[in-house]
């Protein structure tokens, strides 16, 4: 199935799109004009907004009706996801994959890149849903909810819209996890086969990013819990259901990610060991070589002093006969040192 992008207004100062739900599924676009003259009996509108533009703060501030403390955190720089009920209306605060890291970038395919968990600021009640989303990090789950609109196949109703944004903002998780997955297995025959230091380095950012991305979903988790007990005229039985499923399935993302983390842990610490036993063997080798030439050296090294009475200096077999003594001391430190299992 063809998909149709629909395209960001771009023209109008603050406003990524506008649109009122005509409730089989589309949606009708509306300009900033559009959106001062609305109505409720016109319809569930939905207006997504660039947080830091001044023209959002106006609006919302002076020309949107909300209460001023709502505003106030919709405009905030706080994102860590949240749930605030405020009468029949829910403050919500979500993180979900930028649309360049979901698209293909570093780390949606498993690099060593950052995955870039980007907020929505979400205001809902049985009439209007506000989104905003910070100017320079878009979010491909609202990019699909409006693209599932334009197909005719989109959020009917508010309750239905908060989940289809719920939902979305997980499961495009699921691929970055993934990648993770099978990178830490491709770490994992790395290190059985040879011990190299480059992969520690890999080991260690993709247990970072497991770390990142769980320091999120975690709120995100107890977020979702108090979604699904709030009270809202709006929010049917059959939202709350969705709801539990979209929970469910950030559990199994957690779980996921402390599976990776641990992974990466323990794959971490053999691969140490290994490198340990590298080291040690090396020394033990330089030892043996030190322990070999020791005598030797110490024989040569008396002979060759500068002294009167060096034994064998008028005896012209004198040096065949410390080369054989040297041989014989040699193969002697040898065995010893087999025996004792250092070579």
């Amino acid at each position: 199935m063809a998909v149709v992008s629909v395209p960001e207004p771009g023209m109008e100062p603050g406003l990524r799109f506008a649109c009122v739900l005509d409730g089989r599924g589309g949606a009708i676009h509306k300009s900033w004009d559009e959106v001062l003259s609305w109505r409720p009996e016109d319809g569930v509108l939905w207006i997504h907004l660039e947080r830091e533009h001044p023209d959002t703060a106006r609006w919302i501030t002076q020309a949107s009706g909300i209460d001023p403390v709502i505003g106030e955190a919709l405009l905030a720089d706080e994102s860590r996801p949240r749930v605030e009920a405020v009468g029949d209306g829910l403050l919500i605060v979500l993180r979900g994959i930028g649309r360049e890291s979901g698209a293909g970038g570093g780390a949606g395919q498993g690099g060593s890149g950052s995955v870039d968990l980007v907020p929505v600021h979400v205001w809902i009640d049985g009439q209007r849903v506000v989104s905003l989303r910070d100017r320079d990090h878009a979010l491909g789950a609202l990019r699909d909810i409006r693209n599932a609109n334009a197909l005719g196949k989109g959020p009917q109703r508010p309750g239905d819209l908060l989940v289809q944004i719920a939902d979305k903002v997980v499961k495009d998780l699921e691929p970055v996890l993934d990648a993770m997955d099978d990178e830490i297995d491709r770490l994992e025959e790395v290190v059985l086969t040879t011990a190299d230091s480059a992969v520690r380095h890999a080991l260690s950012d993709l247990r970072r990013r497991s770390i990142h991305l769980r320091r999120y979903l975690a709120p995100q988790r107890d977020a979702l819990y108090r979604l699904q007990r709030e009270e809202c005229s709006w929010l049917s039985e059959r939202d709350k259901v969705r709801l539990r499923e979209v929970i469910d399935k950030v559990l199994r993302f957690i779980e996921y990610l402390d599976s990776i983390r641990d992974r990466a842990i323990i794959l971490h610490e053999d691969l140490s060991s290994l490198l340990s036993e590298r080291i040690a063997r090396t020394t033990n080798r330089l030892t043996a070589l030190a322990a070999l030439l020791l005598p030797p050296s110490l024989i040569a090294g008396i002979l060759g002093m500068n002294v009167g009475g060096v034994p064998g200096t008028q005896n012209p077999d004198a040096f065949y006969i410390v080369a054989v003594v040297m041989v014989v001391i040699t193969a002697g430190i040898i065995l010893v040192l087999r025996r004792l299992n250092w070579m």
